[in-house]
């Protein structure tokens, strides 16, 4: 298991989750995470930048519902993830 890889199923409500709040800011710190890697070798992809702010942005709407919502979930995710806020 690499560094960036993350353990979806941790964060499933239920058998079959792929929809709710806490797996997609799972997966797009996934993919943030690996963006981020990708773009410490390649320092002058500004397209992949652009993308990964795009994603940083949508993770940070999903944390905000999510912290409205159920503050619970909120903290545990932001701890699992190992996130700053």
């Amino acid at each position: 298991m690499s560094e960036t890889t993350i353990e979806l199923n941790q964060f499933q409500l239920h058998e079959g989750d792929t929809g709710s709040a806490s797996v997609q800011i799972a997966k797009l710190t996934q993919r943030i995470n690996h963006l981020t890697e990708h773009l410490t070798g390649h320092s002058k992809d500004f397209s992949s930048r652009r993308g990964l702010l795009k994603l940083v942005a949508r993770r940070r709407k999903l944390l905000d519902y999510l912290a409205a919502r159920e503050n619970d979930r909120y903290r545990e995710i932001i701890q699992a993830l190992k996130l700053r806020r």
